[in-house]
């Protein structure tokens, strides 16, 4: 969930990261910053936590998996880390919920690209506007899969499960008509726990996830 309203007025529009960096943990954890810009992340439900959780271990495993029958191959999987976009800087940066990047020396930052696949889980707090607009950072930064996860407003439980990969050429459109955004995600795959055969896609690794192993 976003910070209380207070906490919102006290701050600045804009900062740096070197300004955030001094702000209490609790109250920083809860903002991006997007080309300075203060943008409040919002907490979904404990739903929101827990199914963060269940398909980063998951995609975890597929990755490890990965790594052992190809050495040369080398991912970190993580979830709530930044991503900073820029190759230099700090002040612009994302925290998707889950995401795959390249192994990195201990302790180095999450850059753009480094990052393979980024992922967000849908809560009832979520407006579309929010996720196209982040939808669309993720896009810019050049990040090639972004998946999207959607949660039951009633149940305990997954919805679906849709990938996207990143388009950077256009389709013909018409004269004088030119695209909003340099780079756009496009649906590549899409799953419901009505599939018996799970979660299955072949990048940026396989990945292979039982729908059971995601139920509550």
């Amino acid at each position: 969930m976003s910070g209380p309203n207070t906490q919102h007025h006290e701050l600045p529009e804009y900062m740096t990261w070197e300004e955030l960096e001094l702000l209490p943990e609790q109250l920083a954890d809860q903002i991006e910053l997007w080309d300075r810009r203060v943008v409040w992340l919002r907490r979904g439900p404990r739903e929101h936590q827990k199914f963060t959780r269940r398909l980063t271990n998951e995609i975890e495993r597929c990755a490890r998996e990965e790594t052992s029958a190809r050495p040369e191959q080398c991912w970190e999987v993580e979830s709530e880390t930044n991503v900073f976009l820029g190759v230099t800087g700090k002040s612009d940066f994302l925290t998707p919920d889950f995401l795959v990047h390249r192994c990195l020396p201990p302790f180095a930052d999450v850059r753009s690209a480094d990052t393979v696949l980024v992922g967000e889980v849908l809560s009832p707090s979520n407006t579309q506007t929010d996720m196209e607009a982040k939808k669309a950072r993720y896009a810019a930064a050049g990040i090639p899969w972004y998946w999207e996860v959607g949660l039951h407003r009633e149940t305990s439980s997954i919805a679906q499960i849709r990938a996207y990969a990143l388009e950077t050429g256009h389709a013909d459109l018409p004269q004088g008509v030119t695209p909003l955004r340099p780079a756009n995600y496009l649906i590549v795959g899409e799953w419901t726990p009505t599939e018996e055969s799970g979660v299955t896609f072949a990048y940026p690794f396989r990945i292979d996830i039982a729908w059971a192993a995601l139920a509550f």
